[in-house]
This record gives structure tokens, C-alpha cells and sequence, in this order.
């Protein structure tokens, strides 16, 4: 009788503390079930994070992480939808991550624009950073994409400047420089176009296809053929080696490929 006693106080003690847990710690149970056993983005996932938000629909990081799931498998319409809920549960966090989002998946520079300057409104004097970097940069990335020239360059320029205020030169976002440079090259100022090429590989061990690409364009474009040569010849083999600026899920702005540069050296050869 006394052995009975005890397994059934040793029962109701499990069943009081599992009861007696929150609404967010089962919340957090069944979303670490989700993102852990499972690939992001795949159903197991999506199930566990739903469940959770379920119990608790005021846990951001559950009702944030759907949204992401459904981004990565190409569902736009379910992907806003969902990130729009988690808005105002964290609109400091979000709406410049949204921008981002906007940014890279969907090639929708005016909105991007819209959210990084909204950040600056829920945070002033302080400068968000979505996914590790300023918005100042990525707002001189978005008016690059929008061939906006002079605010991609106020843009870029204002990172830079404060990078090297704060940390050094040494410290800058290596793409910052080839996105400046791209920037002055397509508006036509060769001269500041070469000193961010060349910014790009001091900083980054001489090491750049895109930034050796643009020094080829400059110097072919400017009566320079054998330095463009020798340029492009560099471009490729460095590009070859995987040594070219690129994304993970999308292409990213002005993405060169091998076919670029086998067409600029061929014009070379005529």
C-alpha cells in the first residue's frame, strides 16, 4: 500500500509540473521540437512552429520563424502574410529585416528603402543592423539596384566613414568597396570607380574576380589592352576558383559570370 502511495504521489507530481508550466514554455517546447529534429523549411518543421504558435500567437520568434520557412520554399504570398503578423510583436527587429527580405528575395528596392528608413525612425541615434550589417550599406545596395548612383554612393559612403570612425578601415564590409566602385563605374567616374577596385583587393589579399573584372572594363575602355589582358586572365582564374561575389538562396546584384569574362577576353583578342 505504502509502494502505491508513493507511485501515484511520484504521477501526480509529474502531472502538476508539466501543467503547471506557461503557455510560452509549452510554446517554446513544441517550437524546439520543430526547428531542431527538423530541416527549415520542411514539414516537421513548419508543424512544430505552428503547433507552437497555437499555444502562445504572441511568440515572435514562432510566428517570425514560419514566415521563414515559407520564404525558403517559395511561397511569397503565405511568406508576407506571415512576416507581417510577427510585425507587431517586434517592429524594431523586423520591419529592417523585412527590408532585407525585400532586398535579396524579392529585387524590391523601394520597399527595402522604405524599411531601412522606417528603422531610423523607431531607433534614432542608432543604426540597425539586419543580418550583421548597417542599413546605411544595405540602403547603398538597394539605390545601386535602383541605378540611383549618388544616394548609393552617399549610402556607402556614410557606412564606410563610420566603420572607419569606430574600427578602422580593416573593418569595412570588403562588398562595400566593390559596390561603390560599381556605383562610380556605371555613372562613368572611372577614377573613383579604380580606387574602390583596388580598396577591395588591398583588403582582401589581391583576391576578387568581380573586382579584377571592373579594373579589365576600366582599362580596355580607356585605350589600356595589355593591363586588360592581364586583368581579365586574373579574373578568371580567380573566378574559377570560386572567388567572386555571391549569395547563398539568391544571385545577388550584379553578379558576374564565367561567360562575362570569357567575353571580354575575346573582344581583347580582335
Amino acid at each position: 500500500m505504502a509502494r502505491l502511495r508513493k507511485l501515484s504521489l511520484s504521477i501526480f507530481v509529474v502531472l502538476c509540473l508539466f501543467s503547471c508550466k506557461s503557455k510560452r514554455e509549452k510554446a517554446e517546447e513544441a517550437y524546439s521540437f520543430g526547428v531542431t529534429n527538423f530541416g527549415q523549411g520542411s514539414a516537421g518543421s513548419i508543424n512544430g512552429i505552428a503547433r507552437a504558435i497555437e499555444i502562445d500567437s504572441t511568440y515572435e520568434q514562432a510566428v517570425y520563424e514560419l514566415s521563414v520557412a515559407y520564404l525558403k520554399r517559395g511561397i511569397p504570398h503565405k511568406w508576407k502574410e506571415q512576416y507581417d503578423k510577427a510585425i507587431p510583436l517586434d517592429s524594431v527587429t523586423r520591419i529592417p529585416w523585412r527590408g532585407y527580405l525585400y532586398l535579396w528575395f524579392y529585387r524590391d528596392y523601394k520597399k527595402a528603402i522604405a524599411d531601412f528608413d522606417a528603422s531610423d525612425t523607431l531607433t534614432p541615434n542608432f543604426v540597425d543592423q539586419p543580418q550583421g550589417h548597417s542599413v546605411d550599406y544595405w540602403r547603398g545596395i538597394a539605390y545601386l539596384g535602383l541605378k540611383d548612383y549618388d544616394n548609393s554612393i552617399f549610402y556607402f559612403d556614410t557606412y564606410i566613414n563610420q566603420e572607419i570612425e569606430e574600427s578602422g578601415e580593416d573593418w569595412i564590409e570588403l562588398t562595400a568597396f566593390l559596390y561603390r566602385g560599381i556605383a562610380y563605374y556605371e555613372s562613368g567616374d572611372f577614377d573613383k570607380a579604380t580606387y574602390n577596385f583596388e580598396k577591395r583587393l588591398e583588403h582582401g589579399r589581391g583576391i576578387s574576380a568581380d573586382a579584377n573584372y571592373y579594373l579589365a572594363l576600366i582599362a580596355q575602355q580607356t585605350g589600356n589592352i595589355a593591363l586588360s589582358e592581364t586583368l581579365i586572365n586574373t579574373a578568371i582564374e580567380q573566378f574559377k576558383q570560386g572567388y567572386y561575389n555571391k549569395r547563398p538562396y539568391v544571385e545577388t546584384l550584379r553578379q558576374i559570370y564565367l561567360e562575362d569574362l570569357l567575353v571580354t577576353k575575346a573582344e581583347l583578342l580582335q
